[in-house]
């Protein structure tokens, strides 16, 4: 049987899609735009730098060195606790040097590269700032790359991002969950407060280019946690004597009601941004205390998600914080991966010796496409920090929408432009706006 040209062309350009698709993935991208991909998704108008940066907190509270099983000391231990955050900010524009990142596994020991548009060490752009600020702040564990698709796109689009390492709590300090459970909200403000010393320090490159002002916190999973006390939503009065709370009560500094807590949130943090927020679902907030949110906040989340839960996690977060604006983006039938890590790198496919299985489920979700999540993250993204740290009121056209995205009509005239009974999702293509919810709650309002 002899094979026609057109189809040998056809299979020829199958397997030359084949191979570009899989050189692509080889490389471990983390700056892919889908032809799908909504709008707002898009690299904006910056050139993007990127750098590490060392910073320590002093006179912590060593929740390590705090034994359960012993009276409490008079004096609790202390120590000056390390924390190494990556920098993502507009950048001088013809910028060249090395645009790969070195990251760790979730296996903690396996180092592999990833790849985006970001240039190490770039000088940054002059005369077109200041920008806002967003604290990025990882899951338990992970590191300060997990999103870094996220970072760098929104660097493009006119932000100063700074991504945390927290110290016992990435894939090669992980350590007592007490100590992440007290630290991360402290570890965000603590970075803000960096921020603002480094923007007046005339001898860092920082040095005038940040509006710590208008500061969003984008939080994923214990990141969310994290976001939700920064915000104003205090944990219960409960949670500080769990069994895994940071001994001696002093998980207390955020609980709602008390005098550290209420002096949340900080007046230059303007909005959040949670990613499957844990904490909900273990007791730790309930509807007193996520009433005490001060700030809009978008929630992301996936319907299936069984670490922080959906109805009785995520969602009720959202639901209940009844004082502000806020929006729940939810990925049906997605799990606690939702839209937030970068896409699984070739690596992780490998049975980790050290874990004894793949890494692989630590960033991919058994439904949906990671990059497909990581577009529509950066595209809702742009439109909240815009809105929110920007002031930008035209946003509001990509946040009024339908709450069923499968419900919606993608209608034209015959000039191209938009029909009356036009009611598709703003900023997404004909066809592409499917298996998403979207909710958007004003201050007052609540669905129970």
């Amino acid at each position: 049987m002899r094979t026609s040209v057109t189809t040998a062309a056809a299979i020829s350009t199958a397997l030359l899609c084949a191979s570009w698709i899989t050189s692509v993935q080889a490389q471990n991208r983390i700056d892919t735009q889908r032809p799908d991909a909504p709008e707002l998704s898009a690299y904006g108008e910056f050139e993007i730098g990127t750098r590490p940066m060392t910073l320590t907190n002093p006179g912590q509270i060593d929740v390590l060195a705090l034994d359960p099983s012993t009276e409490q000391p008079a004096e609790l231990p202390t120590y000056d606790r390390p924390l190494e955050i990556q920098l993502w900010y507009p950048a001088f524009p013809g910028a060249d040097g090395r645009k790969d990142l070195k990251v760790f596994l979730r296996d903690g020991v396996t180092e592999i590269e990833m790849f985006g548009q970001a240039t190490k060490w770039a000088a940054p752009v002059v005369g077109a700032g200041p920008f806002p600020l967003v604290i990025v702040s990882h899951g338990y564990p992970g590191n300060r790359f997990l999103l870094s698709h996220l970072a760098e796109n929104i660097a493009s689009k006119g932000y100063i991002v700074a991504s945390i390492d927290h110290t016992d709590s990435t894939y090669r300090t992980q350590a007592a969950f007490g100590s992440t459970l007290r630290n991360r909200s402290l570890d965000q403000l603590f970075v803000l407060d960096e921020m603002a010393r480094l923007n007046n320090d005339t001898t860092s490159f920082l040095n005038g280019l940040i509006d710590t002002d208008n500061t969003a916190i984008v939080g994923y999973s214990m990141g969310g946690y994290g976001a939700v006390i920064t915000a104003g939503g205090g944990v219960t009065a409960a949670s500080v004597g769990f069994g895994f709370s940071p001994p001696f009560g002093t998980l207390g500094i955020h609980e709602s009601g008390s005098d550290t807590h209420n002096a949340l949130p900080d007046p230059r943090i303007k909005t959040a941004i949670a990613f499957a927020p844990w904490g909900r679902n273990f007791g730790f907030f309930d509807a007193s205390s996520n009433a005490g949110i001060q700030i809009p906040m978008l929630f992301v989340a996936g319907s299936e998600d069984d670490v922080s839960l959906y109805e009785d996690g995520v969602r009720a977060i959202w639901d209940e914080a009844v004082n502000v604006d806020r929006a729940l983006l939810t990925l049906v039938n997605a799990n606690h991966n939702a839209a937030a890590p970068f896409p699984a790198p070739a690596e992780s496919f490998e049975v980790s010796e050290n874990l004894g299985r793949a890494t692989f489920d630590h960033y991919a979700d058994a439904v949906w496409d990671t990059v497909r999540m990581n577009n529509i993250a950066q595209h809702f993204s742009t439109v909240w920090l815009d809105r929110y740290l920007k002031e930008d009121a035209s946003r509001d056209t990509y946040l009024s929408l339908i709450n069923d995205s499968n419900d919606g009509v993608f209608s034209t005239n015959d000039d191209g432009s938009f029909a009356d009974d036009h009611t598709y999702w703003a900023g997404f293509p004909d066809r592409s706006a499917k298996g998403l919810m979207f909710e958007w709650l004003r201050a007052g309002e609540s669905t129970r």
